[in-house]
């Protein structure tokens, strides 16, 4: 269940995740102009660095003011790092996953199309955000992100997780060969679209690769990134449209 929040820029918010500070952004509230207009929060965007800046500045003081926001140089990897102090947007690492115990820090991670997925253990003081997009989820990088979490003192009963928007399955046709890589048992993941194509269900399949490793207290925010072209950016919309780059939204996690 989600609700969106008051505070400025707006974002989702996932009763799953209890009172951790933390959010789901779109591209509203921002100050990009252009193909790319709203709070693009991503550095590959071909954007004014000051204007990016600006944009992640302000999501990360809606949901913690005054902490630094970590983040990474995301790669489609299973790779997940542990934040025991923060790095600058120049040394960030490459990952697509990261965890820490320590309280005033703001996890993010920067999606457009791929399922940004928020992690929480309250009780013990754990939180991780992952970059799930096809290849990162079929890597493992969820299960490495919960594996990294009950290393730092979660326990596997108390972690809940929030799937934020992603592109749905409607929106995303794949080919034959891409359902190739996936066995039989992932069968239920893939909607027969036209010859030689399907319709893969990303988050459904994320919440399959959560199940499988013992997290069962999962939301799933079901929004399109695809065609809600005013609330959120695409990678595969900019492509349809032919446009020359796109925009990202940021997700941010916290221990205040």
């Amino acid at each position: 269940m989600a609700d969106t929040a008051a505070s400025a820029p707006p974002h989702l918010r996932s009763a799953m995740l209890g009172a951790v500070p933390h959010g789901f952004f779109g591209r509203k509230g921002g100050a990009n102009t252009g193909a790319i207009a709203g709070l693009n929060c991503g550095w590959g965007a071909g954007d004014d660095p000051q204007v990016v800046a600006a944009n992640r500045r302000a999501a990360s003081e809606a949901i913690l003011p005054g902490a630094p926001l970590v983040a990474l140089h995301q790669i489609h990897s299973p790779d997940v790092v542990v934040v025991d102090e923060p790095w600058g947007d120049d040394a960030r690492p490459h990952a697509d996953g990261l965890v820490t115990a320590r309280r005033g820090l703001v996890l993010g991670i920067v999606t457009a199309d791929c399922a940004p997925v928020l992690f929480a253990d309250e009780t013990a003081g754990v939180i991780g955000a992952a970059h799930a997009g096809w290849r990162g989820a079929f890597g493992g990088v969820l299960e490495a992100t919960v594996a990294a979490m009950v290393r730092l003192g979660a326990s596997m009963q108390n972690i809940t997780a929030a799937i934020g928007p992603a592109i749905a399955q409607p929106s995303y046709e794949v080919d034959d060969g891409f359902r190739a890589q996936f066995t039989d048992k992932d069968a239920c993941f893939f909607a027969q679209g036209k010859p030689g194509h399907w319709q893969f269900d990303l988050a459904g399949y994320c919440v399959a690769r959560l199940n499988g490793c013992g997290v069962t207290q999962i939301d799933t925010l079901a929004h399109d990134t695809y065609t809600e072209s005013d609330a959120y950016f695409s990678y595969r919309r900019a492509t349809h449209l032919g446009e020359p780059n796109y925009g990202r939204q940021l997700s941010l996690i916290a221990l205040a």
